[in-house]
């Protein structure tokens, strides 16, 4: 072995004991701890965690709410005499319709949505007014908050939300730095936010005004509005609920059956209902499937009260699933709020997560029995096709402001292009020789008929130029004999040697490297 070799295996050996983990007493398995706590935290300061966390816990609901609607509403479609599927099919064709709007929604640009808030606003009010156009719109359970068009029932009021987050997001960041003036302040956003739960109220809906009251709270929070008509509006908001509350007869009851207790007839049907699923599933749940509940006990099962369902199937550990995944949504937007530097994105942000993050909240609190019955459906998990697809807008939107971080549209352009340097890889081609054996040369692998053509051409080629350079050298002589009759004398007889030199040098190394290249046949270059 030679001392250059010897050197090679030495740096060998120390390049691959770096990465070697040296087992002690204290820790016989090396830091992991260190290495985990260093690798989550280097992760956690990612630029690009808010999209792509966004995009996974997004997945993970809606997978969740596909699943839970066919096993909720799969036996009430089947005593309907529909199939078992049904469900499952039309909440699956809205999340393709949502999956689109989704996309789209995410590739359009922040700016997009800031020169379309007031369109996209006058059109959420303009369908919230067809509800009330006579032999359009349709009364459920005493809220007159839907339209039906043909087959298919909307609820113009779910996507009245989303543009209400980008229309007052457009115009508190307009108008942020004249915000503690008061006339600044409510024109045109008091009159704009009346109009629009004003038309919710209408409907007698009065959960969906809860939701939408908590989404401009949220959003004229993060805004900066002074605190003093924060608690002014927040007071008057509470008592236009107590009065409409007072008011209406339905809700009264509802109220009364919540904080006594005493439920006349079966008035408590549905709550009770409820607490009886989630007592049932226990820690671990019944199954997937195997829920009691929704063999018509429980009204709503698949719609309001979904998340009973999924607490008898999945147990304790199915509801801390969904509700750990609401918090890390959470999580997520509120750190998006923070990192975003357009007042714009921020304070839409902050609407949306108030509209998702609160009914999701006022949902599973009616189920648990901690607040009155209150008709909202939960985000991306209950069956209907409107609030699926504005939530799933609502998504994509969010995506498209995360990309817009500081850092972030970088860190995401990196991750893809090592992903498609990655998948560009293509394996080494494998070596067919015998270890010790040389390399076959390149004229090896090319047939003997090849080989003697290229001979030929080779030995043609150097006739035609030795034959050429003859040919010009002869009338050289001949003028130079002419011209001067001592050749040693004469410049050009002196330039003869040195010239004749070169090409035979030139000639040894055109010899050689095609020697070395293996172009040219055996037996020429003996030959020569």
């Amino acid at each position: 072995m030679t001392m250059e070799e010897t050197r090679r295996e030495s740096r060998g050996d120390a390049r691959r004991s770096v990465g070697v983990v040296r087992p002690d007493e204290d820790h016989p398995l090396g830091n992991i701890s260190g290495r985990v706590r260093d690798g989550v935290g280097t992760w956690l300061k990612s630029p690009a965690l808010d999209f792509y966390g966004l995009i996974v816990v997004g997945a993970l609901l809606i997978s969740v709410g596909l699943v839970m609607v066919l096993s909720s509403s799969s036996v009430g479609n089947i005593s309907r005499g529909d199939s078992g599927f049904a469900g499952l099919l039309r909440q699956g064709t809205f999340a393709g319709m949502g999956l689109v709007g989704l996309i789209i929604a995410a590739l359009l640009p922040p700016g997009f949505y800031r020169k379309a808030a007031w369109i996209l606003f006058a059109l959420g009010l303009l369908l919230q007014c067809l509800v009330h156009v006579p032999g359009l719109g349709v009364e459920v359970y005493g809220n007159r908050n839907w339209i039906q068009i043909g087959s298919q029932r909307l609820q113009p009021s779910e996507f009245l939300k989303l543009a209400l987050a980008v229309w007052i997001g457009a115009v508190l960041a307009m108008k942020r730095p004249l915000l503690h003036k008061p006339f600044h302040l409510f024109i045109p956003l008091a009159p704009g936010v009346a109009a629009a739960l004003g038309l919710v109220v209408l409907g007698h809906d009065l959960g969906t005004t809860l939701v939408m009251a908590m989404l401009v709270a949220g959003a004229v929070w993060v805004a900066g509005v002074p605190r003093r008509w924060f608690l002014a509006a927040g007071v008057a908001g509470l008592i236009g609920v107590v009065a409409l509350t007072i008011t209406s007869g339905n809700r009264m009851a509802r109220i009364n059956n919540w904080i006594h207790g005493t439920c006349p007839g079966d008035s408590c049907l549905q709550s009770d209902q409820g607490l009886m699923g989630l007592a049932e599933g226990g820690w671990w749940g019944v199954g997937l499937g195997q829920s009691r509940q929704k063999w018509g006990r429980l009204p709503a099962a698949e719609d309001d009260y979904i998340f009973a369902i999924l607490g008898e199937e999945l147990g304790l550990i199915g509801t801390l699933g969904v509700v750990l995944l609401f918090t890390v949504l959470a999580l997520l937007m509120f750190r998006m709020i923070t990192r975003l530097d357009d007042h714009f994105m921020q304070i839409t942000v902050a609407g949306i997560s108030a509209w998702l993050l609160g009914q999701a909240f006022v949902n599973m609190m009616v189920v648990t029995g901690l607040l009155p019955v209150i008709g909202v459906p939960l985000p991306f998990i209950s069956s209907g096709g409107s609030a699926l697809l504005a939530s799933m807008i609502a998504l994509g939107m969010l995506i498209s402001f995360a990309r817009r971080e500081p850092g972030a549209e970088e860190a995401i352009g990196a991750r893809l292009s090592s992903v498609r340097r990655s998948i560009s890889v293509l394996p080494a081609p494998r070596e067919r020789a015998v270890a010790g054996a040389p390399t076959p040369a390149r004229s090896s692998s090319r047939s003997p008929r090849k080989a003697a053509q290229r001979g030929a051409s080779g030995k043609s080629a150097s006739s035609a130029r030795s034959a050429t350079t003859s040919t010009s050298a002869k009338p050289a002589q001949r003028a130079g004999a002419a011209t001067s009759p001592k050749p040693a004398t004469s410049p050009k007889s002196t330039k003869s040697p040195t010239a004749s030199k070169r090409s035979s040098t030139a000639q040894r190394s055109s010899t050689s490297r095609s020697r070395r290249s293996g172009r040219g046949s055996a037996p020429s270059s003996r030959k020569s």
